[in-house]
């Protein structure tokens, strides 16, 4: 619980009762003189170390707004639901449809990306709020990928495989050497990932016929997932000169603006996506042999975290692309299935 920072109110109340009950014993046990009292001292130092942690966690709690209290609650509810739903064997989607939809009611109740109080305020432990909004989304996109997982084709399997590998191995790198890494660290990681890059044919992953097998979905989420760690690792040590600072905001604000979508999902149109093709396009067409050349020709500093901004920037329009095309297919499904129910009548 102290290092996630995932529990509420509810979840300390057991443990203040608990060691209430256990510091009764405790002093019951030492007033008849049932134990040596040095064996008295050593459970009441346990005792207090535990109160401490407890208070600590307490204390963490407190700093979040009154106003915010009822939305952090919910959320670590949520996010325990998403948690448990990943570890279930099987197809979620039904489970999936509410909490997805209660994640997107509170996110709507942001404005500019802020929760706001009564008369328009900005209540302090924004941060904790909005990552934890963020990260139930991400779990909600793993889980679907999770389940998309047992679609993949024979044919793309062991691209999925390779993909799977190298985001564990990315993960855990963030969490042991997150300070520490430069981009030279994680050349071979992008270097893999632009060789998957390579096998896609307009977008999508081929087989050997020329067909585009299904699982095309989950290969798009483990490409952006592992694109999104590099650049988190990078930014961690990395510094982005000042002339590659434009570029890496407006790829910032593209980012935003696609995971919103993401978020909300469809049904949308390939006129809703163009706005964000053509800004990654021209970000695209800055560069000159693979670089983000500097006025003077030089390379500045913070190509690997740009280009890692990027490519995740473009697996999640190819997401999108391909969430597109499912809704398409669905529907065409289910017009079939209408029309081959319809009664045939003839004069």
């Amino acid at each position: 619980m102290e290092e996630s920072g995932l529990y509420n109110e509810s979840d300390l109340a057991p443990f203040h009762r608990r060691l209430g009950e256990l510091r009764s014993i405790v002093q019951h046990d030492a007033e008849s003189g049932k134990h040596p009292e040095a064996m008295t001292k050593l459970l009441e130092r346990q005792l207090n170390e535990c109160d401490a942690i407890v208070q600590s966690l307490q204390d963490s709690l407190s700093e979040i707004s009154v106003e915010l209290i009822p939305i952090h609650e919910r959320l670590v509810t949520v996010r325990r639901q998403l948690v448990s739903l990943a570890a279930k064997e099987g197809s979620h989607k039904t489970e999936l449809k509410p909490l997805a939809e209660e994640l997107r009611k509170i996110d709507s109740k942001r404005v500019d990306g802020k929760f706001l109080g009564p008369g328009g305020i900005v209540p302090v432990s924004q941060a904790v709020c909005s990552s934890l909004l963020e990260d139930c989304f991400e779990i909600l996109q793993q889980i679907r990928a999770q389940d998309e997982s047992k679609n993949v084709a024979s044919s793309l399997k062991q691209i999925h495989d390779r993909l799977s590998q190298l985001r564990c191995e990315l993960e855990s790198l963030v969490l042991t050497h997150r300070w520490s890494l430069r981009e030279t660290d994680l050349y071979s990681y992008s270097l893999s990932l632009q060789e998957v890059d390579k096998m896609r044919i307009d977008g999508k992953f081929v087989d050997a016929d020329g067909n585009r097998p299904p699982g095309q979905y989950v290969l798009l989420y483990l490409l952006r997932r592992c694109y999104g760690l590099i650049y988190r690792l990078l930014s961690s040590s990395e510094p982005v000169s000042e002339e590659l600072m434009p570029i890496a905001n407006k790829l910032s604000t593209v980012k935003k603006c696609l995971n919103e979508v993401c978020k909300h999902g469809g049904p949308f149109s390939p006129r809703d996506l163009y706005p964000y093709q053509l800004a990654l396009h021209q970000i695209d067409s800055m560069r000159k042999d693979g670089k983000f050349i500097g006025h003077d020709g030089s390379i500045p500093e913070g190509q690997g975290i740009i280009m890692a901004h990027l490519n995740e920037c473009h697996e999640l329009l190819e997401m999108l692309k391909e969430s597109m095309d499912e809704e398409n297919n669905q529907f065409d499904e289910d017009e079939d299935e209408e029309l081959d129910a319809t009664p045939d009548v003839t004069d």
